[in-house]
């Protein structure tokens, strides 16, 4: 039987007063690949910050059971390159994703370190320790920012839009970077605007829209949803 992570049940998002989606159900399991989609403004964004606290739901339910009840997420914004000048290491910024952990440390332990350069070396960017994130490129502040996330947790990891800004080579490098991590027993919740290398990944697709759809990703292929996303065909959205 499947252990689920996160329930959400006729869930309503959106902020103060203001109704973005509602209406949207669905249940994220230990293992999932789960790819949410819908056009611009329909409150994908929103509903991420919704599911990590970051803002209020505003109705419906959400439940969180096992490794997912601590509500402790690995979690990776859109790219802005406004904080691309930070004159913080590599090393420095992966570290901080530890803090989440326990309290603000000024040093930081023998396990600590462990899990630090274990997830450097997850995503390829142990070279770069002591690289300047300012000097970095996309691709490789992205990789720098999953680590960071993964220290915080390694169970789930959220990421919104995370091809936002990068190039075409580093898109296929992300999505076997994506892989990787899954066969690494994380499970990924994931907005995306690349529909066609988003489903080659995901078992499962949520769709918000004026109807939301939740279900698996061969079900989805066969919905009138696949065809109301721009590009038809499985492109871009």
């Amino acid at each position: 039987m499947s252990e689920y992570l996160i329930k959400a049940e006729e869930l309503k998002v959106g902020y103060s007063k203001q109704v973005v989606a509602e209406n949207i159900s669905f249940t994220v399991e230990k293992g999932d690949i789960v790819c949410v989609v819908g056009e611009n403004g329909s409150g994908k964004s929103t509903l991420l910050k919704t599911l990590l606290g970051i803002t209020k739901p505003l109705g419906g339910k959400i439940s969180f059971e096992g490794d997912a009840s601590s509500k402790r997420f690995g979690y990776l914004p859109q790219l802005d390159e406004s904080q691309s000048d930070f004159p913080s290491t590599v090393y420095e910024i992966v570290a901080s994703g530890c803090i989440s952990r326990g309290k603000f440390k000024l040093f930081y332990n023998k396990e600590d370190k462990e899990i630090i350069n274990k997830y450097m070396r997850l995503v390829g960017i142990e070279n770069l320790a002591k690289s300047r994130f300012s000097s970095l490129s996309g691709g490789q502040r992205q990789r720098t920012l999953i680590a960071r996330a993964l220290c915080t947790s390694s169970s789930l990891l959220f990421l919104d839009e995370p091809l936002n800004g990068l190039d075409p080579k580093f898109r296929n490098d992300f999505f076997e970077l994506v892989k990787t991590l899954h066969e690494n027993g994380v499970t990924i919740v994931m907005i995306s605007h690349d529909l066609k290398q988003s489903l080659s990944l995901a078992n499962k697709i949520l769709y918000i829209g004026e109807e939301c759809y939740f279900g698996s990703k061969e079900d989805f292929l066969n919905s009138k949803f696949d065809n109301i996303l721009e590009g038809g065909e499985h492109g871009n959205i």
